[in-house]
């Protein structure tokens, strides 16, 4: 394997894998970390609402924006040649948007902020797999692709849509990122 054969000026090359739940984006964020010898950053949200103890409020998913916010940021990344992001501000901004039916003022500044070199839009084409934190099954799925889809298009930013079950999803996803590596490394000639 390992792709991961170089540095990208003062930071890692910067994936991250969004879309609705259940679409295999930790299982992708962490199998392509392992295929090019890069870091995967697990979903905090996940973790911090599993511990919490009590219904979670617009608060805590404040809380959760400023540790995504903050990963970046960590030094612990610099010498990483990539970094997979298992969920970043535009599911945050999709989560105000569905949930709570308002934005924080600032979301859509911190979104353009960021350095993210790709964004890895996963179709809602696997099975539900329910558990205790997901909230929007069956053809929420398909609503949340298509607000994710129209965020990541109105902003610009470089995003691939991957599908497919197992093998297929993967390579699927490994390509986009070679295919994203390789343009910015032409960009930066």
């Amino acid at each position: 394997m390992g792709d991961g054969h170089r540095q990208y000026g003062k930071r890692p090359f910067t994936v991250v894998l969004t879309g609705p739940e259940s679409t295999g984006k930790t299982t992708l964020a962490r199998t392509l970390a392992a295929h090019f010898g890069g870091a995967w950053v697990p979903e905090y949200a996940r973790v911090y609402i599993e511990h919490l103890g009590r219904p979670y409020t617009y608060d805590d998913v404040l809380h959760i924006l400023q540790y995504q916010i903050k990963v970046l940021e960590d030094p612990a990344w610099q010498h990483m040649p990539f970094l997979f992001l298992d969920t970043d501000l535009i599911i945050l901004k999709v989560w105000f948007a569905v949930k709570y039916g308002k934005v924080p003022d600032e979301l859509d500044r911190l979104i353009a902020e960021r350095k993210i070199d790709l964004y890895l839009l996963c179709l809602p084409d696997l099975p539900w797999v329910d558990d205790p934190v997901r909230e929007n099954p069956g053809e929420r799925r398909e609503e949340l692709f298509r607000i994710y889809k129209k965020e990541l298009e109105e902003k610009k930013l470089p995003y691939h849509p991957v599908s497919g079950r197992g093998r297929e999803r993967t390579k699927a996803a490994i390509e986009a990122v070679r295919e994203a590596v390789k343009k910015n490394d032409h960009g930066r000639s």
